[in-house]
């Protein structure tokens, strides 16, 4: 992977920057969107645990298990960066384009890496901590340097990807228990359509940048068909809450009608004319997907 600098125009430009343009490029390096995602599941973890939790002991979950998201997502970006610059999506990216240095930028994940595992060593407990510390170290160190070489990467990468629901769910219980591993699995699931969708309509920029997605690697009819494998297990594992005692036929209507659907879309890929259409439906689909389930849980919940 190249990490060729950027043009020297633009480094030169840091120099003559507000403040607040600084700050706002060190956030982005966090990826706010991802982030919001993750402290959602999060605190559906928290809250569906059936141990009442401290105030504070939510807090600091959610600021621990936020930090931690922001450290792999920036120290994500650090690594990235040379690559970053040969795809069309990522060119005005902080790093890639050359508006923050690249020991800045690692100093900062670093920092707030560290500070995450502080935050979730004193305000939550060892085994919420370990998973937060696992998260961040598999995501780093083991999936993004796998991405160059093998599509594989994408379901070590959903590991660490669906652990915040899991680290709510101990948070609160302080031990492993099924539930709390069934939202873990749905995340898990639910994120390999959702990125083999992006696989397939930024196919051409992750070649570019010699990342070994299925679709680069496979093509896009074996996507395809990965894509619909995946999104017909999401609908059981979604499901499990419900003998798990967790929730109960209101939130399986849910689960189960979004499930269906999102099985109906990916199934039409098959006979879809111009893929990357095809994979835009897709994509969205798995963005509506999470807040249906979501606000059939709230339901659920809320009128038991």
């Amino acid at each position: 992977m190249s990490h060729s600098a950027p043009p020297l125009e633009r480094v030169a430009s840091q120099q003559a920057r507000r403040p607040t343009d600084v700050i706002r490029d060190y956030v982005s390096l966090t990826k706010p969107s991802i982030n919001r995602m993750c402290l959602l599941m999060t605190a559906g973890g928290l809250a569906l645990a059936p141990t009442a939790v401290e105030t504070w002991r939510f807090v600091w979950a959610l600021v621990g298990t936020a930090l931690a998201v922001a450290s792999a997502n920036a120290l994500n970006m650090w690594w990235e960066r040379g690559s970053d610059r040969l795809m069309k999506r990522t060119q005005d990216r902080p790093l890639a384009a050359g508006r923050i240095s690249d020991n800045g930028a690692l100093t900062f994940g670093v920092a707030i890496g560290a500070l995450s595992i502080v935050i979730l060593a004193l305000g939550t407990d060892p085994l919420t901590t370990a998973l937060g510390v696992f998260a961040l170290v598999s995501y780093v160190l083991v999936y993004t340097p796998l991405k160059y070489r093998s599509p594989l990467a994408l379901v070590v990468g959903a590991i660490p990807g669906a652990v915040p629901p899991l680290m709510g769910w101990t948070a609160a219980t302080q031990t492993l228990e099924p539930a709390g591993l069934a939202l873990f699995a749905t995340l898990l699931v639910w994120q390999m359509p959702h990125f083999i969708a992006i696989a397939m309509f930024r196919k051409h920029d992750y070649a570019a940048a010699g990342i070994q997605v299925v679709t680069v690697v496979r093509g896009n009819r074996v996507a395809k068909w990965q894509a619909i494998a995946w999104t017909v297990a999401l609908i059981p594992t979604s499901l499990l809450l419900t003998p798990l005692g967790v929730t109960g036929a209101l939130y399986a209507a849910f689960a189960g009608v979004a499930g269906l659907a999102f099985l109906f879309i990916a199934v039409r890929g098959l006979y879809a004319r111009n893929d990357a259409r095809w994979a835009y439906r897709l994509f969205f689909a798995s963005l509506i997907y999470l807040p249906v389930i979501v606000t059939g849980l709230i339901l659920d919940v809320a009128l038991s």
